[in-house]
């Protein structure tokens, strides 16, 4: 690669981390107050349960084969990145306010039910923000291309949206505020 190629994917990258940086996390209470109480666990519980364990293999003498050692610093190092994400996360945190969700159009923090026209299946989630989305849980992102399609939506309105395998048709059943 060229020089110039290099800088030009160096200041890709930067711009991508301002991106990154800028965005805002929107979310719920109930999905700010999880990360919050996670940060509290890793912060007072698990950094002095590791920092013990790191303690007790240095005892054990010779830390260039001490695999317990090893193993509590990698712990470290995991909990240590999982501080700083969950730290960034919230410092760039939107929580949705009740008020902010009306009843008569379906935004972040509805309760949506709605039915996929082709195979007559009735499926039924929260919408939420992309930090709180867990399919198996039910929760889906604001940012997948079901939650863009649904924003600002109504009850009885159809909506399309492109999949791996076509075009899925959905009609918007019902809708209440979950938050």
């Amino acid at each position: 690669m060229s020089v110039q190629g290099h800088i030009s994917c160096y200041f890709k990258i930067e711009r991508n981390l301002w991106e990154m940086a800028e965005k805002k996390n929107i979310m719920t209470y109930a999905g700010l107050k999880k990360l919050e109480d996670e940060l509290h666990d890793l912060k007072v519980v698990r950094r002095q349960e590791v920092a013990g364990k790191i303690r007790e293999a240095r005892e054990q003498g010779d830390l260039s084969e001490n695999a317990e050692y090893d193993a509590a610093k990698d712990e470290q190092r995991d909990i240590e990145a999982r501080i700083e994400e969950l730290e960034k996360i919230l410092k760039n945190a939107e929580v949705i306010d009740e008020e902010d969700v009306t009843g008569d159009k379906i935004s972040v923090g509805c309760l949506v039910k709605i039915l996929d026209v082709e195979f007559e299946d009735e499926m039924e989630f929260t919408i939420v923000g992309s930090t709180e989305a867990n399919s198996l849980k039910g929760l889906i992102s604001n940012e997948s291309p079901l939650g863009i399609a649904l924003i600002g939506k109504k009850k009885d309105d159809m909506v399309e949206v492109e999949s791996p395998s076509g075009m899925i048709q959905y009609k918007i059943i019902d809708f209440q505020r979950s938050i």
